[in-house]
């Protein structure tokens, strides 16, 4: 059945031939929505958004070490990202596969976590740099992601010159058909310019929920278009402004929403229903917001309290707290590898690791009496909340 005209406000099903089948392929009306978005029932729930999104911004200003938070932070949500798409990667397995410890990490599946990070990095440095959030910049990044591993074949940094589909195991029986590829380029034309339109009225968190759905639906490349929709909310809020630091990430709520998420995507192309999103995204918003808040409290007082008890050492808290500073960013540490970092010497780094262990600070993780590797378990386990594997 084709849709209503209520359905053409986010676009329409072109239905086509393709290897001799019927395939209704979904064409994006460009942003903004019409008729306009009924965002009434709405206003207090943006403003609650919005209010929680400010309080995130604010603790970096708190926070004793910001880089450190965001450096942890990213890795959780490229893993978070990467497992909606099927990752089985664990936090551990990326910090290992980062520091070169365990070679028999999953290879494959790491390695597209990492090159998460790295498009994360990689854009946000373009955008600070003074680039704009363009289709050149989205390319680029897309490079980045794509750069190694799993989807390396996939035409990295290139728009799709083929046609792909969602669920299903060919466009005839797809869940959802994107645009044939000979209107990709006229849909992420439209979508560019509602990027760097101005005097839309609209909030940026309204944009970024609007902007996130037309480049899941145009779903632009033949491969991580779901890691990189989910950036490029981050990317937008940093870029106007609503944030100072890429501090609030969706993919924990989508993960956790998965269904929901998806049936929603859905609902816009079929019905129309932009205010439904909304709703999904403005919670999700407030909601990832107050949990971020929390966990940058959590860590603050558990990296305060252990201080606190490394003090009671004597004489050798002197050198157990810099390795409980260098386990901040290293939460899995060997004894070679720190003693480099910290310019110490091996003794003097074991025998600090041993007055963490016997305070239960850390703990050995591989049995073996050599090349011993040590987590910081209570700083782990916060930062890993929400990130075992689907």
């Amino acid at each position: 059945m084709e849709p209503s005209a209520k359905g053409e406000r986010a676009g329409r099903f072109a239905v086509n031939s393709m290897g001799g089948e019927r395939v209704r392929a979904f064409l994006p009306t460009p942003l903004p929505p019409n008729p306009p978005l009924r965002l009434d029932g709405l206003y207090g729930l943006l403003e609650d958004a919005n209010r929680a999104l400010g309080r995130l911004d604010g603790v970096t200003s708190i926070l004793p070490d910001a880089p450190l938070f965001l450096y942890m932070y990213v890795r959780k949500e490229a893993l978070l990202s990467s497992q909606i798409e099927g990752t089985q990667s664990s936090l551990s397995d990326l910090l290992l596969f980062e520091s070169d410890e365990v070679p028999g990490a999953p290879l494959d599946d790491v390695q597209e976590v990492s090159n998460y990070v790295a498009a994360m990095n990689y854009g946000l440095a373009r955008l600070r740099g003074g680039f704009p959030l363009s289709l050149r910049l989205m390319k680029e990044i897309h490079q980045v992601l794509l750069a190694k591993g799993r989807g390396s074949d996939k035409q990295p940094g290139e728009f799709r010159r083929s046609q792909n589909w969602i669920g299903g195991t060919r466009p005839g029986n797809a869940l959802y058909v994107p645009p044939p590829p000979d209107k990709v380029m006229d849909c992420m034309g439209e979508l560019e310019k509602f990027l760097h339109a101005e005097h839309t009225g609209l909030s940026v968190l309204i944009k970024a929920a609007l902007v996130h759905v037309q480049f899941e639906s145009i779903h632009p490349f033949l491969d991580g278009n779901g890691r990189l929709g989910r950036l490029l909310i981050t990317f937008l809020l940093t870029a106007e402004g609503a944030l100072k630091e890429p501090i609030l990430y969706l993919s924990l709520y989508f993960k956790t929403h998965r269904q929901q998420y998806y049936d929603l995507l859905q609902r816009v192309r079929e019905r129309g229903d932009w205010e439904a999103w909304l709703e999904f995204f403005l919670t999700g918003v407030k909601e990832t917001s107050d949990q971020a808040v929390a966990t940058a409290r959590q860590i603050l007082a558990l990296f305060d309290h252990d201080r606190k008890i490394i003090g009671t050492l004597g004489r050798p808290a002197s050198s157990a707290l810099r390795l409980h500073q260098y386990l901040q960013s290293r939460p899995i540490l060997s004894v070679p590898h720190a003693a480099t970092d910290l310019g110490l010497s091996a003794p003097t780094v074991r025998k600090s690791v041993g007055h963490l262990a016997d305070l239960k600070l850390v703990r050995e993780i591989t049995g073996k009496r050599r090349g011993q590797l040590f987590v910081y378990d209570g700083y782990l386990n916060i930062l890993k909340q929400g990130t075992e594997p689907l």
